[in-house]
């Protein structure tokens, strides 16, 4: 049963390579390392949201939006893509960001200033509040405001991902290759989901494997299967149990969400240093943290083959500066 996919806007640079990692498997000397970089998708330094964007950003349009609006943390590399993306269809685009507004803006907040999004701080309130006001007034002066989730995380985004599960496949095969396990970061849900249910559409053998960033691997892992189920409904797969290919691991949660630690530093560092491949420090230096400290107590062996799906983020690493060098 193949999805039934529905109409995207071209935000991409697609397919995305697919690497090895040579000298890095040898590093480590465990399972033979791939990569695939998603981190190269393209749209203000590229990330994995541009998949779910090319999906939500049609919808928007098909229903007559004029502005984008999404919410993040401070350095939010959806929050980035989506005010990229915005610029790219000639659209408004609003940001509501947790917390105070900082002193300074760089990494991704500098991204989204040039980017031309108007930036709004939730500062003590709850986010929800927020948006309900900035969307208000969108309203209020005419404007036709699409809300888009946190991270895109939604049946619409994560249907980015299971289209991108069919491009893995191809290339799969293509080169002649397979992998034991595909590898990735894992927080708001819709980038697993997606490979969750693409993993079961087009006959992906392995087992996928979400690292989490930052929720207890029971939540996450409902979370993760409660929406690639509703995705499956949205693209007609309703057949298809994906529970299965749900797996999560959180053992590398460290002191919390974009709290850079030893972990973290040391992936990043190791990375940039034997592959000349940046990561980020929240979502893709902890997830590869994790990977590392996975081969290292024997979770792989050598004659098994890995692949690490790089989901981007390496815009914020300037604003972490002080806690990675």
């Amino acid at each position: 049963m193949e999805p039934k996919f529905p109409d995207k806007v071209n935000l991409g640079f697609w397919p995305t390579p697919i690497e090895p990692l040579e000298r890095l498997s040898k590093y480590l000397g465990g399972p033979e390392l791939w990569i695939k970089r998603d981190d190269q998708s393209g749209l203000a330094t590229g990330g994995n949201k541009t998949r779910k964007l090319e999906f939500l950003v049609a919808d928007a349009v098909a229903h007559g939006a004029d502005h984008l609006v999404t919410t993040g943390a401070p350095q939010s590399n959806h929050a980035r893509q989506t005010a990229a993306a915005a610029a790219r269809l000639g659209l408004g685009c609003s940001l509501v960001l947790r917390g105070p507004k900082p002193d300074t803006f760089t990494g991704n907040l500098l991204l989204d200033e040039l980017l031309g999004a108007h930036v709004y701080w939730s500062d003590t309130r709850d986010c929800t509040e927020s948006i309900g006001r900035v969307m208000a007034e969108l309203r209020a002066i005419g404007r036709h405001p699409y809300l888009i989730p946190l991270g895109g995380s939604n049946v619409i985004g994560a249907t980015g991902y299971v289209l991108a599960m069919q491009e893995l496949m191809e290339q799969i095969s293509a080169a002649h290759l397979n992998f034991d396990f595909i590898v990735f970061a894992s927080s708001s849900g819709g980038t697993q989901a997606g490979v969750a249910l693409g993993a079961r559409a087009f006959g992906y053998r392995g087992s996928v494997l979400g690292i989490s960033v930052d929720h207890p691997a029971d939540s996450l892992k409902t979370q993760v299967a409660a929406l690639a189920t509703a995705t499956a409904t949205h693209l007609g797969l309703d057949a298809l149990s994906v529970a299965e290919m749900v797996n999560v691991n959180d053992d590398y949660l460290g002191d919390g969400y974009a709290q850079v630690g030893e972990t973290e530093r040391e992936a990043i560092k190791i990375m940039a240093q034997v592959e000349g491949i940046l990561l980020d420090p929240v979502y893709t230096g902890r997830a590869f943290g994790g990977l590392i400290d996975l081969i290292r107590w024997g979770a792989f062996t050598r004659g098994q083959r890995v692949l690490f799906w790089h989901t981007g983020g390496t815009a914020a690493l300037p604003a972490f500066a002080d806690r990675l060098i």
